[in-house]
């Protein structure tokens, strides 16, 4: 690629570094590649679609080992730098930040790949769902890498508003086209938010690198001082829409409800991702110099955010239709909370607190997946996807009863899920590091809640089943059949769990050290 040029003849742009950019730049090309050949597939024959979206999956995530190192950039401004005695100012940097969140992001769209195979043969359009699926798959993964505000809102839009087709692409479902409604058009008030608070920054600081806005903010004139404070606390609000803290929750609920179970599944951890990102990055690496303002404000919405989130989940019947997707909804609007809780402690303590942030992400990732894959399995037989309809789980399917149990122990941090109890003792160790014995308190208040309706589901499992007197011997019970796909998600996560429960430093180890 040729340099850029100023009219001088300075360069300003760095040649492109393709190895650096591969890993979003592959499944973007794959995306288009199943587009196109979705006009030439015969019906019959559209399941070649999927494999191909899993093979450009895997490859990506094969593309991120050459910079395991961490230490590649590119769009860099270089002339500028050499002029000013300083580090070049780059728009997408590999650093194990961006490694680890892609290794998060590709890897969960790749179990959401597994969970859709089978949904794409019977219920949805497989071209335009592949095709949407690895279009957001590439945004998020191009997100973390993004170190200004220009690129950071671009790939949040491009994770975003496939996400938007991906609920409603359920065609003549009433449910699903409500639910794709209210996530676009709370989606896009927050998305307003954000462009406006990016374009206060813009108007105050000058520049839209991340690393420069760091510098500048300490220096801007006093008749903008007010511009910049707006700026800050409108890109916050817009961040906090997409990571679903409260009081910016309301679309969780009726979004999972209305999307296909692997959009939900997706969207509960590859969506999360994203906004957890897009918050670290403006907040530790954008807007450092402001973090008596942002620190108090994360502080405050973790605490609200897990609060209403467990007692929604403490509150639904089990009998309702849709309940475990309600339930597993409103728990992730709790993870929320838990997941603001280091990055609120960075304001008051050091960016080494972020790897709290990290590695409860990876956590909550891994046994959330598995948790929806377990509800898909038993949707197909209950398509209602009741919390009661779990009941005696164990006795149709032992092996997914077993690792039901087990997502959801991880979930609620009791052992033998050790992973889970680590990843939160973690999170609590960070804000009592920092000071805020408060919301460590908090938090307590909620895990014990938390407790509660995650013991309650999983008793469930080992009760016997529906009709049949406790004690009694269960018969012959018709076992859930699961598809191979949906058979290898859940084995992935839960091989995944087990490993990370007997060698939790492997997550672990993000939470000691900075990312940047």
């Amino acid at each position: 690629m040729t340099p850029v040029t100023t009219l001088a003849g300075e360069s300003l742009v760095q040649s492109v570094d393709w190895l650096t950019i591969a890993p979003p730049t592959l499944t973007a090309v794959v995306a288009l590649a199943v587009l196109v050949a979705d006009l030439f597939v015969p019906q019959e024959r559209k399941q070649l679609l999927g494999w191909t979206a899993i093979g450009g999956l895997l490859a990506s995530l094969a593309l991120l080992l050459p910079l395991r190192s961490g230490d590649r950039a590119t769009f860099c401004l270089t002339a500028k730098a050499q002029a000013e005695g300083h580090a070049p100012a780059c728009s997408y940097t590999a650093d194990h930040f961006t490694l680890v969140i892609q290794l998060l992001v590709l890897a969960g769209a790749l179990v959401t790949a597994f969970l859709s195979l089978d949904e794409t043969r019977e219920r949805l359009p497989a071209g335009e769902y592949w095709f949407l699926l690895l279009s957001s798959a590439a945004g998020a993964a191009l997100l973390p890498a993004s170190r200004d505000l220009a690129t950071l809102v671009v790939a949040l839009e491009v994770a975003s508003l496939p996400a938007f087709a991906l609920v409603g692409l359920r065609h003549g479902d009433r449910m699903s086209g409500e639910a794709a409604l209210k996530f676009f058009l709370s989606s896009v008030t927050a998305t307003a938010v954000t462009l406006l608070g990016v374009s206060f920054v813009y108007a105050a600081t000058g520049t839209l690198h991340l690393a420069e806005i760091a510098q500048r903010l300490d220096d801007v004139p006093g008749q903008l001082q007010t511009l910049a404070e707006a700026g800050v606390a409108l890109t916050l609000v817009g961040f906090a829409f997409k990571t679903a803290a409260v009081p910016f929750h309301f679309w969780v609920p009726d979004t999972y409800v209305g999307a296909p179970l692997p959009v939900a599944a997706y969207l509960s951890v590859v969506g999360k991702a994203v906004g957890f990102t897009g918050l670290i990055l403006v907040t530790v690496v954008g807007f450092p110099s402001y973090a008596d303002v942002w620190g108090p404000a994360l502080a405050a919405l973790a605490a609200l955010t897990m609060t209403v989130g467990n007692v929604a989940a403490l509150r639904q019947v089990s009998t309702r239709a849709w309940s475990a997707v309600r339930l597993l909804a409103w728990s992730s609007v709790a993870q929320a909370g838990y997941l603001l809780v280091p990055i609120a402690a960075a304001a008051y303590s050091s960016d080494d607190q972020i790897g709290a942030t990290v590695a409860y992400a990876l956590m909550y990732a891994v046994v959330n997946l598995g948790a929806f894959a377990i509800v898909a399995l038993v949707a197909r037989t209950h398509p209602e996807a009741r919390i009661s309809d779990f009941r005696g789980l164990y006795a149709t399917s032992p092996a997914a009863a077993l690792a039901l149990g087990f997502f959801l122990l991880n979930l609620a941090g009791l052992p033998p899920g050790i992973i889970g109890l680590f990843a939160k003792v973690t999170v609590f160790s960070s804000a009592v590091d920092a000071g805020l014995g408060w919301l460590a308190v908090i938090m307590g208040v909620n895990v014990v809640i938390a407790l509660y309706y995650y013991l309650r589901w999983t008793a469930l499992l080992f009760r016997a089943p529906e009709g049949a007197p406790e004690g009694a011997p269960e018969g012959a019970p018709v076992p859930h059949r699961a598809p191979a796909p949906v058979t290898l998600a859940i084995v992935l996560t839960a091989v995944v769990g087990v490993v990370l429960s007997g060698y939790p430093q492997f997550a672990l180890r993000f939470a000691t050290g900075s990312l940047f």
